[in-house]
């Protein structure tokens, strides 16, 4: 097991997503009612809610909020939410990988393949990039959790596959399956994670800079922003004095 590697998932977007609040609360709500619908309503019986309500705390999601998004899950006026998966090319040949929630396949797929073409970027067919990632489990915390040693350490005993720290925090990896296990074994020993999700990860990197990172950044950030994507991935590797210059 690596104590550190060069894949770094940034959160470049940081900014962007203090100002999206408000829609980030509904798509971590949507998430949330979609889980215990498909489950049971209680988090220590569904892995995914479980991950989901992580997801949402993280993120400082009101506790009656959470509670109502499960028990919507219940009620009779349920949206039916498809989950979807887009996958295509950015600039500079960065592969992204777009996972929706959607109660309107066409609206999305519309919408998804429009911010690409508008921000210099390329929507493929199935599995034309996710052959290039693997498919994990990915507990997060953040610096205060612990020096890396004190980290590996837990996450060796929990029986994580790698660890990855930096002065941002600690990216955990797991198979998909023993990703609740792992979880669930850390918290006695390093606290509750800040999320704990499946994740994809590249097994190449791409370097992207100058105006190919800025149109790389604004098509991360378009999709970001449409209400029926929940998460964007991608192979890129923008180094730190690249973001500071683009601020």
């Amino acid at each position: 097991m690596a104590g550190h590697s060069k894949y770094k998932n940034i959160m470049h977007r940081k900014g962007a997503q203090d100002k999206k609040r408000s829609s980030m609360f509904s798509k971590l709500s949507r998430e949330i009612t979609v889980a215990a619908k498909m489950g049971l309503p209680d988090p220590d019986m569904n892995p995914r809610l479980r991950a989901a309500v992580l997801a949402a705390k993280a993120q400082s999601v009101p506790k009656d909020n959470i509670q109502r998004a499960i028990d919507k899950a219940s009620g009779g006026d349920v949206e039916n939410y498809e989950e979807l998966r887009y996958e295509g090319y950015g600039p500079a040949g960065v592969a992204l990988i777009v996972e929706a929630l959607t109660d309107n396949r066409n609206r999305t797929a519309t919408n998804v393949r429009t911010i690409f073409s508008k921000n210099g970027g390329n929507l493929g067919t199935a599995g034309s990039v996710s052959h290039g990632f693997e498919r994990l489990g990915l507990i997060e915390y953040g610096p205060d959790a612990g020096d890396s040693d004190k980290v590996l350490e837990a996450a060796i005993e929990a029986g994580a596959d790698d660890v990855e720290s930096d002065e941002d925090g600690h990216r955990i990896w797991t198979s998909v399956e023993t990703l609740h296990e792992v979880a669930k074994a850390l918290e006695p020993m390093i606290g509750e994670a800040e999320s704990a999700k499946l994740a994809w990860k590249p097994s190449l990197e791409v370097e992207v800079r100058g105006g190919d990172a800025q149109q790389l950044l604004k098509l991360m950030d378009a999709l970001d922003e449409d209400d029926d994507v929940q998460t964007v991935w991608g192979n890129e590797n923008v180094p730190a004095e690249e973001l500071e210059r683009l601020g």
